[in-house]
């Protein structure tokens, strides 16, 4: 007998309840719900603001008014398959890939500004 027994009692080990007799599939019911929100929350929204970005893109014609991902705005001069020309000044022209395109402007914002 160790002399700290008598002022420390010794914890000893308690029996396991016993498993719900419910099944395995209510106990997955959170994770499953959480999955789905998961899903529906980020997944869905994502995929439909990629989709508008590619359905913006396919719509760009020469003369149109865009703001880049790097804040540069400017004219489209010229649209290639994976480039498009952008002028940002008189006679300045500058080439981007077209998927850094972030907004297409209404005509004439770059006159206002």
């Amino acid at each position: 007998m160790n002399p700290l027994d008598i002022l420390i009692p010794v914890a000893h080990a308690q029996a396991a309840p016993g498993a719900p007799a419910g099944g395995g599939l209510i106990g997955m019911l959170p994770l499953i719900v959480i999955f789905v929100l998961m899903i529906f929350f980020m997944i869905v929204p994502q995929s439909r603001r990629a989709k508008q970005h590619r359905e913006m893109l396919a719509k760009l014609q020469k003369g149109d008014e865009v703001v880049t991902n790097g804040g540069l705005a400017g004219r489209v001069a010229d649209i290639g398959d994976s480039f498009i020309t952008l002028e940002i000044s008189d006679g300045v022209k500058v080439k981007f890939q077209r998927a850094a395109i972030a907004v297409v402007l209404p005509k004439g914002s770059l006159k206002a500004s």
